[in-house]
Formats: structure tokens, sequence, C-alpha cells
């Protein structure tokens, strides 16, 4: 083994194995935060969709509390005049619908039983009782509630509020439902979230007789699930297929290659307000800006390490082979030509070698005084 060979190298795997494995910890670290940034991302997204939920809730059910409280609705109902509750509010609803996504109003008598529909006044009479419990609950607490149900005519978000007379008397219950899909649209408008809403398909088929067959069509079904509303369809099939929303039963999380882009997709359970399951919310937004910040650390990372291996590197080969390794190969020849009794000269730029060798220069110039001196003698 020689040095001059062996040491260069060994400096240089060792640089290369240090800068490395620094560039790796920081593209760790860096992804990590990326990691952290899209754990926010998703939070965010759910608080957005909880959020607008929530409020749907409550703005139902401040609707329905209202219409509850209304002397005429009172008098109306208590006398069983359905013509006239309709002539009563068809505008009131037709106004709502038109601006703030209302889709359902209905009016029961206890326990469930269907007294008007103002989106369907066609159709009454039916017994609710099998499928909506959060009716059910109004009329037997005699306390309003509010949450997700499937109606006749369909999914929707229902505050349900109980009607009393003016002498205190239960006369029955009120619902306004509002729509998933105006909802959606204006969460997308607002935040850049696309969103679906899938249910269960044998629960439509079950309750919901009064929506349009066209929503029941093959090209919504997905698994056991119907597409009931999508901001954008093709987008919402490439991000939810029939196995990622097969089991919901708390917030899902995960990442997805679209349409060209990274996107983040939070997948979260629908229920009713018994704990029923009835179908899936899918929410996305972009995370290609995230994905992209990764890919140019990299890139970044890998040009700095280079630069850094061929840089230092350089530098190490320089400084060896000036302050070291050139010193030593000329001492080793002169010590060489010292044992070999060969002609001695004087070492040429001796002054520059690192002071740690000059004993070893001073030395040799000993011996080649003496040697000269010896010459002499015996001429």
């Amino acid at each position: 083994m020689r040095f001059r060979r062996s040491a260069p190298i060994a400096i240089i795997v060792a640089i290369v194995l240090v800068v490395t494995g620094a560039a790796f910890i920081s593209n760790r670290l860096f992804s990590g935060m990326t990691d952290a940034v899209e754990a926010d991302q998703f939070r965010v997204m759910g608080a957005i969709v909880e959020t607008a939920i929530r409020d749907a809730e409550n703005k139902a059910l401040a609707r329905a509390e209202l219409l509850a409280d209304l002397p005429t609705v009172q008098k109306l109902m208590g006398a069983g005049d359905r013509m006239g509750l309709e002539a009563e509010l068809s505008n009131m609803f037709t106004n709502q619908k038109a601006r703030h996504g209302v889709d359902q109003a209905q009016f029961h008598i206890p326990p469930a039983t269907s007294f008007l529909r103002l989106h369907d006044p066609a159709t009454f009479g039916d017994d609710l009782t099998p499928f909506r419990p959060l009716v059910v609950a109004v009329n037997r607490e005699r306390v309003p509630l509010k949450g997700a149900s499937v109606a006749r005519n369909g999914p929707a978000i229902f505050g349900v509020s109980p009607v009393f007379d003016a002498a205190g008397k239960h006369l029955g219950s009120v619902e306004i439902g509002i729509a998933y899909g105006p909802l959606m649209a204006a969460l997308k408008t607002a935040y850049g979230v696309d969103l679906g809403l899938f249910v269960e398909e044998a629960v439509l088929k079950q309750y919901a007789q009064g929506i349009d067959p066209e929503r029941m069509g093959e090209e919504n079904r997905i698994g056991r699930f119907i597409r009931f509303e999508a901001t954008n369809a093709q987008l919402i099939a490439e991000l939810a297929g029939a196995q990622d929303i097969s089991v919901v039963n708390e917030p899902v999380r995960y990442v997805r290659e679209a349409q060209g882009l990274t996107r983040g997709v939070l997948l979260l359970p629908v229920n009713s307000s018994s704990g029923t399951p009835l179908g899936v919310i899918a929410a996305t937004m972009d995370f290609s800006a995230s994905r992209a910040a990764v890919n140019r650390s990299l890139i970044w990372q890998s040009v700095i390490t280079l630069v850094a291996i061929l840089a230092l590197s350089g530098f190490v080969l320089v400084v060896l082979r000036g302050f070291l390794i050139r010193p030593l190969q000329v001492l080793g020849e002169r010590f060489e030509a010292v044992g070999a009794g060969e002609p001695l000269t004087p070492i040429a730029g001796a002054e520059t070698f690192p002071s740690e060798m000059q004993p070893f220069i001073t030395l040799y110039d000993k011996v080649r005084s003496r040697r000269g001196d010896a010459g002499k003698a015996s001429s």
C-alpha cells in the first residue's frame, strides 16, 4: 500500500460518505416538513367541509324554528289546512330554494306522517317512521334536532323543529332540508375544493322514491354507492373508486395523481343523526405545489452535493500533494539515495516543506555534508 495513492482515496471516500449522508438527512428533514404541510392542508380541508356542514345544519334548523313559530303556520297546521299552508308558504320556499339551496321543506303530523311537502305538494300522507328517525325523535321528544338524512326526494342536511299552537299543544313538526349540491359548489368557488357525495344505493332505492331516475344510472354507480353529487364528476371518479370508499368509518387521507396533478383526497363518513351510515363525502385539493417543492429541493440538493464533493475532493488533493505527499516523496527518494550510496544533491525548495519535516531535511543535509567531507579527505 502506497500512502500517496491510498490516503487521497480514503479521504475522498470519507468526503463522499459524509456529504451524501448530510444531504440525505437534509432531504429527509425537508420531506418531513412537506409531510407536515400536507397534513395541515388535510386538516384545513376537513375543517372547511365539516364547518360548512355544521353551518348548513344550523341554517336549516333556524329556518325550521322560524316557520314553527309563525302564528299563521300554527293556525293552518292545527286546522289541518294543507292547501292553505301551501298557499301561504310556496313563494317563500321558491325564493329560499333559488337563493339559499333549500331543497326540501316538509310538515309532519305525529309520529312521522307527511302532512305537506312544499317541494312536492302532490305527495303526502306517507309514513316516514321506517327511514326518518330524526323526524320520529323530534315528535317524540318535542325538541329541535338536526343532521343528515335520506328523504323521499334524496339526501339533504336537515333541521327539524316541533310545532306547537298558541296554547302549547303539540301539532307536529316542520323540517328544512339544504341540498348538498349548492353547498359543494359554493365550497369549490370559495376554497378550490372539489367534492363528491356518495350515497348507499340500497338506501336510495328503498327510501328516495322521488329522485330523478337518471341519478341511479350506471355511470354514477361506484361499487355499492351512487355518486349523487359532484363538483367535477370525472375528477372525483379518478380519485375515489369503489375500493377507496367501500369502508370509511372515520376520515381517510391519501395522495393520488389525477389529470396531471398531485391531489390530496379526504374521505369523510356521512351518518344519520342516529349513527346509521348513509354514504361518504370525498374532498380533494391540489397538492402539486408542495410535491413540486420536494422535487425541486431534491434536484438542488443533488447538485449541491455533487459540487461539494468535487470541490472538497479537489481541495484535499491539492493540499495533500502540495504539503504532504510531494515532500514525503522527495524525502523518500533522497534517503533511498543515502542508503544506496548514490550521489546526494541539495533538496530544491526545502524551505517550503512543512516545519514538521524540517528535522529530516536537516538530517539529510548533515549526511550529505559528512559524505562530502569524507570524499574530500579520501582524495
